[in-house]
């Protein structure tokens, strides 16, 4: 059953059991809604692996986001590149999956 999440600035409609591919769209369209610039490889087969899903930026705020369906688990490269990132501390960096939607809707509110 769908779960409707209310915010000031907006409603969303989130399913829990979703694919990644479709639980990181949501994500996308929940940055733009809230001005976010989003940047995501469309197709990473000539990249280096493990960067992380989306990149998001907003005034003076980075964040790097792995996002992940309910039962997806981090590889080794993604752990790595997500550590690297949080150790410089000039960035937010969050593993999200569509339990975490409540928590999402803040930080990007």
């Amino acid at each position: 059953m769908p779960i409707y999440l209310k915010s000031e600035k907006c409603q969303v409609k989130m399913v829990k059991a979703i694919p990644e591919r479709e639980f990181q769209q949501q994500v996308i369209d929940l940055a733009h809604i809230f001005h976010w610039r989003v940047y995501h490889t469309w197709m990473s087969i000539h990249s280096a692996g493990g960067f992380p899903d989306l990149t998001l930026a907003r005034g003076n705020r980075l964040i790097f986001a792995e996002t992940k369906s309910e039962k997806g688990r981090l590889t080794l490269a993604q752990a790595e590149w997500l550590e690297i990132l949080k150790a410089t501390g000039k960035c937010e960096v969050y593993v999200w999956m569509p339990s975490d939607w409540p928590e999402i809707v803040k930080i990007l509110e």
